[in-house]
């Protein structure tokens, strides 16, 4: 069986031809002269035939993008009467199986499916919660609300109330109202006067005040966030990362230092994720999918630069 390394750094090869600009630093782009019958029938060919043709099937989905994915689905159904997704998982297994159906799956349903993952069960996945509310536009955000509502009748707030709790629940959930301020304006004054705030709410005093750090945090522009951290480390001379680490522990923690790393850059941030995933006894192969899956069209190439930057090896290696 092919290797689950193999298909997630087929999702890398891609980006040699890719033109870059400032919309398009995704890895797949859409593919010349694409015809979705013939690829469809393809598809068909390698699951039907006397075994699994594995490098068909990976080389026609890494090369696709996945609204040309989807027009394959289509033709594939039309074809046969069955669907490509229960065609892959009745003949592929495991992490093989797992990335080839996150492939054909529409970006926003494939969130929907990795946050009804993360609340499925005993115990809630806290570090895939943060890295898709951290990491997520409003735009995705509310389209991932409406597709849970449409599937499930309930609100995801409702549901992701009923998980989380303390000052790491109000964190996330006011990451998941998708409602951050997307002004591009910055206002230097407030940003200096939200820098003291933070300073008095943490390393100034006896105690944190948790609320100023959630509130600001949570609500506030990219650009304006940017500028209220260059502030906190004029005026305190460290970095507002380092604050959290010494004022805070736990999950609040993790979410705040992920909401500030993002603010930074959504690429590193992730990049780190994916490093993570990699390191210790054992990789988190759920990880590496959902990231290089869900960014491939977005960022992939800045999660490529951004590895390197961070640790020395490209991320081709680090996967292989």
């Amino acid at each position: 069986m092919s290797s689950v390394w193999d298909d997630l750094n087929l999702l890398l090869d891609s980006s040699d031809s890719l033109s870059i600009t400032s919309s398009a630093r995704g890895t797949i782009k859409e593919k010349p002269g694409f015809r979705p019958a013939e690829d469809a029938a393809a598809l068909r060919v390698a699951i039907e035939g006397i075994g699994t043709t594995e490098k068909t099937l990976t080389d026609i989905l890494t090369q696709r993008t996945n609204a040309q994915r989807q027009l394959i689905c289509k033709a594939y159904q039309e074809a046969t009467g069955r669907t490509l997704a229960d065609d892959l998982k009745g003949d592929t297994h495991g992490d093989f199986e797992d990335i080839l159906v996150a492939l054909i799956t529409p970006p926003t349903q494939f969130d929907l499916q990795q946050f009804k993952q993360a609340i499925k069960g005993a115990g809630t996945s806290d570090s895939t919660l943060i890295e898709i509310f951290a990491s997520r536009t409003n735009n995705q955000i509310k389209d991932l609300s409406d597709a849970y509502l449409k599937e499930t009748g309930r609100s995801l707030l409702h549901d992701l109330q009923s998980e989380v709790s303390g000052d790491y629940g109000k964190s996330l959930l006011l990451l998941a109202e998708g409602k951050r301020d997307e002004s591009p304006n910055v206002d230097a004054a407030k940003a200096k006067a939200e820098a003291m705030v933070l300073y008095e709410a943490g390393e100034k005093r006896w105690g944190t005040d948790e609320s100023k750090f959630i509130d600001i945090l949570c609500c506030r522009s990219v650009p304006q966030l940017r500028q209220t951290l260059v502030e906190y480390k004029n005026l305190t001379g460290k970095t507002l990362q380092q604050s959290i680490e010494n004022e805070m522990s736990g999950k609040l923690e993790k979410i705040l230092v992920s909401i500030v790393k993002c603010m930074k850059s959504v690429p590193a941030y992730l990049a780190e994720h994916l490093h993570e995933g990699m390191k210790g006894m054992g990789t988190t192969e759920s990880i590496l999918t959902r990231i290089m899956v869900s960014r491939s069209e977005i960022d992939l190439m800045d999660i490529k630069v951004e590895y390197k930057k961070l640790f020395g090896c490209s991320l081709y290696s680090a996967i292989e």
